[in-house]
């Protein structure tokens, strides 16, 4: 059913993982979509695998955010689903976490979010749904994870305020906060193979379901949030999908 038949959706780092995964979602239901990315051969492989449209931004940069909202104004006019995915990982103990870490961590996740949201506002048809993905450790104190923790939950509070001062125009504001999720962000945390996996095996037993979420899980609940059919009540909203992880 293309319940999102004749809108414009914009996903923010696209091009792999949960970004990619809703781009699908929503391009099944019938809408227009735009990923970004910053690596421009993954980029253009997932634009052209899942027939959306893309622009290369780099989410912590102010200008390729300026760039983005004019092609997107040039080429498809007002934006309705605003998706602000793009987002890095670092964990690191609070000893051994370099200053390029921190800001690396604090300019994409925070500061990217916070600047796209703002620029995007004049492009933003009334009634349309803004998304913000945190994480699951915006509930949790987990070890080596205290900068990336501390930028999701940046994010969070910023969605509730921007869900307040957008009220008046019904702009909705809501959060998806995934657990572990299999996604290709586990390969760049800097961790061997048999690190990785232990991490990844120490994680699983924290979580009541005993399993890893998967893209689709998160991109599903993004396209309810988006759907104002159905979700026209829900603003300032946290949605946990973490198979129990933050209990």
């Amino acid at each position: 059913m293309e319940t999102f038949s004749n809108k414009v959706v914009v996903i923010t780092g696209g091009n792999s993982g949960i970004g990619y995964a809703t781009a699908k979602e929503f391009k099944a239901l019938g809408a227009t979509v735009v990923i970004t990315g910053k690596r421009e051969d993954a980029l253009q492989k997932a634009s052209n695998e899942l027939g959306v449209q893309a622009k290369l931004t780099d989410q912590s940069n102010l200008q390729q955010i300026d760039e983005l909202v004019a092609a997107v104004k040039d080429s498809l006019g007002k934006v309705d689903v605003l998706f602000i995915n793009a987002g890095v990982a670092f964990f690191v103990p609070v000893e051994f976490t370099s200053e390029e870490q921190f800001d690396t961590m604090m300019n994409v996740n925070f500061k990217g979010s916070f600047f796209t949201l703002q620029k995007f506002l004049p492009i933003l048809n009334d009634g349309a749904s803004v998304v913000f993905l945190t994480s699951g450790n915006t509930a949790l104190a987990m070890e080596s994870s205290s900068v990336y923790s501390a930028s999701k939950s940046a994010v969070g509070h910023l969605a509730k305020i921007a869900a307040k001062e957008l009220a008046p125009r019904q702009i909705r504001v809501n959060t998806v906060n995934p657990g572990p999720t299999e996604t290709e962000m586990q390969s760049k945390f800097g961790m061997d193979e048999g690190t990785l996996s232990g991490m990844k095996t120490q994680i699983i037993n924290q979580v009541p379901l005993r399993k890893m979420g998967a893209p689709g899980d998160v991109a599903k609940m993004v396209a309810y949030l988006s759907d104002n059919t159905v979700a026209s009540f829900i603003t300032g909203g946290e949605f946990f999908i973490d198979g129990g992880m933050a209990l």
